[in-house]
């Protein structure tokens, strides 16, 4: 048989309630605490001081670029009021006269070796065109060419330009003496065949100091060069020298600017 449950008869059996949860309540922030901040990592400090570095460099470089155009617009504006107020201008060079002494070309047929000995005398003039400034020419090199064969070299001593003045510097250049290979041999007896004579270029390096009133300038190099010069050559059996003919020669002035192994002309 199945058995039957009996509700209890215990009339003072109470069912205990049911307890609810409390109410969840809402923080409110306390303003007296501060609020947590984790500390950078240290990849967010190295992204935060490579970015103060790349500032920091383009700063200086903003800068350093206003200072140098600062400093050349003053020196552009100071050449510009130099310039204005001296307008200098380049010595004048003039070839007075060049005559050839001596020229003996001498090919020795033992041992096939030609010999050219040569030798010159040059006059030169130099003329200061400004009003306001000295030249000191100091001691200088001095050749005359034909092509690139050099015929003969010497020096001037060094000398003062005054302004608006005139100096003239004679120089004797030889004997001088050089063995000849075959292709200068022939490069010169084409040219003495030419109608007008040999073709001469004169070649000179110095350095200048210029002195404008109380301001001085010291070592500047400069070079000249002149052409359109032609000669002829004196007959060997008389010693009377013979001039070229330095009537359309010119003479130019030029800067020589030495970096390190190169030379520049200006």
């Amino acid at each position: 048989m199945a058995e039957r449950v009996h509700p209890s008869t215990n009339p003072k059996a109470v069912v205990a309630p049911i307890a609810k949860p409390p109410s969840a309540r809402p923080r409110l922030p306390n303003p007296t605490l501060h609020p947590y901040r984790p500390y950078p990592t240290s990849r967010s400090r190295r992204k935060v001081h490579c970015f103060s570095c790349r500032r920091c460099s383009c700063l200086t470089c903003f800068w350093s670029f206003i200072l140098l155009f600062i400093i050349c617009l003053l020196a552009a504006a100071a050449a510009a009021a130099f310039y204005m107020l001296y307008q200098p201008k380049y010595s004048l060079v003039s070839i007075n006269s060049l005559k050839i002494s001596y020229f003996n070309l001498n090919t020795t047929t033992s041992d096939d070796t030609t010999l050219l000995t040569t030798k010159l005398n040059l006059t030169l003039s130099v003329k200061n065109p400004n009003k306001k400034i000295t030249f000191h020419y100091g001691p200088n090199s001095i050749s005359v060419l034909s092509d690139s064969l050099k015929l003969a070299n010497g020096s001037f001593e060094e000398f003062t330009n005054l302004p608006e003045k005139i100096s003239t510097l004679r120089t004797t250049m030889g004997p001088y003496s050089q063995v000849m290979d075959t292709d200068s041999v022939n490069s010169l007896n084409s040219n003495l065949k030419t109608k007008n004579g040999l073709p001469l270029i004169i070649v000179m390096d110095t350095s200048v100091d210029a002195r404008i009133e109380k301001l001085k300038m010291k070592g500047i190099a400069i070079g000249v060069n002149c052409d359109g010069i032609h000669a002829a050559l004196p007959k060997a059996k008389t010693a009377i020298p013979t001039t070229a003919n330095s009537s359309k020669a010119k003479c130019k002035i030029h800067l020589r600017i030495k970096i390190l192994k190169w030379t520049f002309k200006l």
